[in-house]
């Protein structure tokens, strides 16, 4: 039996460009959904090449200037539609339908919103480009090769993660982060804040990764049970999975998984 599609939003994460998604967006446009993958304010539809060459363009927006881009997008959209992030793009998910946006929310290892207080060992020596420039907060900070490898590509081989990290990376804009990292208990002020007690959200589902080392699954099973009142929520969490498991190996489990879950909360 045919059923309504809304629309499908892709939001990237730190580090990265739409072309994270690249599996994603005809694995859904086969089933029958249009598909949006609009890049972060600075990324826009720029290739990878060109914003190593010229990161500049990324590194003048704030959390709030982000989401806002992306709420501007979604209202011109026919329809409220199925928003999907990764990384900081989960975080940017949530908040989206924390302004009542969308029609279903599903964030993939998902970036903290302000008042989750648990910070992994892992998680810290992940963002160490950054947070050991701290007179660079307004800048971008690049990526190694092999500190990709152990935010990334820490279940596969070097040369395989060498290869991802010349196909996605690019520099982080780091004021992004540091906002995180310094209004961890700011409340509704935080920029990342997140109403988890809205009543009339739309459903969200939290994906978690056994293996990631930028957000941990204990992260993100922390941000599922911060969730109060009466709108549904679920967490998944897939074993033996990394932070880059929507362009990885396996990455097509994920995609089953969120499909399944799309179907039923659209039927």
């Amino acid at each position: 039996m045919d059923f309504f599609k809304p629309p499908i939003v892709l939001i990237h994460g730190l580090w990265m460009t739409p072309l994270s998604w690249e599996y994603w967006i005809p694995y859904f446009e086969k089933e029958g959904f249009e598909v949006h993958a609009p890049g972060w304010p600075g990324v826009d539809g720029r290739t990878h090449e060109e914003i190593r060459a010229d990161p500049k363009p990324i590194s003048l927006h704030r959390i709030e200037d982000i989401v806002d881009h992306y709420e501007t997008y979604i209202r011109k959209l026919a329809e409220p539609p199925i928003i999907i992030g990764h990384s900081f793009g989960g975080l940017f998910a949530q908040i989206l339908l924390s302004r009542g946006l969308g029609a279903l929310g599903i964030a993939v290892c998902p970036a903290q919103p302000a008042g989750i207080i648990y910070i992994s060992p892992s998680t810290i020596r992940t963002a160490m480009p950054i947070f050991t420039h701290p007179l660079h907060s307004d800048a971008t900070v690049p990526i190694s090769e092999s500190h990709f490898q152990y935010c990334f590509g820490n279940l596969v081989t070097a040369e395989e993660s060498k290869k991802l990290w010349e196909r996605y990376c690019i520099p982080a804009d780091s004021r992004v982060l540091w906002q995180l990292a310094t209004n961890v208990t700011a409340g509704e002020a935080a920029p990342h804040y997140v109403q988890f007690d809205k009543p009339d959200r739309a459903p969200l589902l939290l994906i978690g990764a056994s293996k990631d080392h930028i957000v941990t699954a204990r992260t993100v099973r922390k941000e599922f049970k911060a969730y109060k009142g009466s709108a549904p929520v679920k967490y998944k969490e897939f074993g033996g999975m990394s932070h880059g498991l929507i362009f990885q190996e396996g990455w097509e489990t994920v995609a089953k998984y969120v499909l399944e879950y799309v179907n039923k909360h659209m039927h």
